[in-house]
């Protein structure tokens, strides 16, 4: 090492990310057995990073922690049964949080990256891919028509692309901001902007599957709008307002990535990752800004710019 020191943000209560967070240098521990020691290049700046700072999961999130739960780096440290890692980019998933200089990460599940994966596209390939493959896996999309809430978000882009590619018939997106139009109509997804409320209702009324990341009016309006054989799938409550439903019929399922991590062996989990490198490959996965270490004020203000067309990114090292 070259370094006996760390740097992280670190919450050590609840509010604004902006707020709370603190850039704090720490010396590094000795390195536990079975960890890999990762010297972070980028982490994006996601609604699920943010969100649990505000205490809005104060259930199972607590402080004081590192913020951040995805990114890229390089392995610095190994065990000996690991040392063909040493130097090799991982992501060090499902461990402490990823807003640090360095990670340390349970060597069996870090996922190795592929060498024609850009840094930058790897440090997104968690959160939001891994999402939209469970969620396509558990609801298949072949020969149905799919309705999609945050249409300019990084998930439901992807959603709608592999949706396609698995044979939906039709995929239409819900968007705000207008310039999100454009990109949905190249990617040949139908584009509806979230006042077109008439629009909206006639097309959830022969929607198959919906996959919503926002709550509020327009996902109630969507919800009541569904045949009552279709499958709602609740993913995020970006308005803070959940889909209130008063029967059985449309189903409403809530799907959280961390149910199904638990059960997952280190082969499983690494077999995901291998389904998902293609699909990362052939995809448009969007563009990014980066933002020095330093400058993490910045990035989060961004990720918040209504319409921005680029994922912030933090440079660690």
């Amino acid at each position: 090492m070259t370094t006996a020191e760390n740097a992280a943000l670190i919450f050590r209560q609840f509010g604004n990310p902006s707020d709370v967070l603190t850039f704090e240098r720490t010396p590094l521990a000795p390195l536990a057995p079975a960890q890999l020691r990762v010297q972070m290049r980028f982490a994006p700046v996601n609604a699920s990073d943010l969100i649990p700072i505000t205490g809005a999961y104060r259930h199972r999130v607590t402080p004081p922690r590192v913020a951040g739960y995805e990114g890229v780096g390089t392995v610095v440290a190994a065990p000996a049964d690991f040392s063909h890692l040493l130097g090799q980019r991982v992501l060090p998933l499902r461990g402490t949080g990823t807003w640090q200089r360095y990670v340390d990460c349970d060597a069996a599940l870090a996922i190795p990256v592929p060498d024609d994966i850009d840094s930058t596209l790897a440090a997104r390939a968690y959160i939001n891919p891994l999402a939209a493959l469970l969620m396509l896996k558990n609801w298949s999309p072949g020969n149905k028509h799919l309705l999609l809430t945050a249409g300019g978000s990084d998930c439901a882009l992807l959603l709608a692309q592999w949706a396609l590619r698995w044979g939906a018939q039709s995929v239409t997106a819900i968007y705000r901001a207008p310039r999100h139009a454009e990109r949905l109509e190249r990617l040949a997804i139908g584009a509806l902007q979230q006042d077109q409320h008439a629009d909206i209702r006639q097309r959830a009324a022969g929607a198959d599957l919906v996959f919503d990341a926002t709550g509020g009016a327009v996902s109630q309006l969507i919800w009541q709008a569904l045949p009552t054989d279709a499958q709602f799938i609740a993913y995020g409550v970006l308005t803070g307002q959940p889909v209130r439903v008063n029967a059985a019929r449309p189903a409403l399922h809530w799907f959280h990535v961390r149910h199904y991590l638990d059960a997952l062996t280190p082969a499983a989990w690494q077999q995901l990752f291998a389904e998902l490198w293609p699909l990362l490959r052939s995809s448009d996965c969007g563009e990014v800004a980066v933002y020095p270490f330093d400058q993490w004020r910045e990035a989060i203000h961004f990720y918040h710019q209504s319409g921005r067309s680029q994922k912030p990114l933090l440079q660690l090292s």
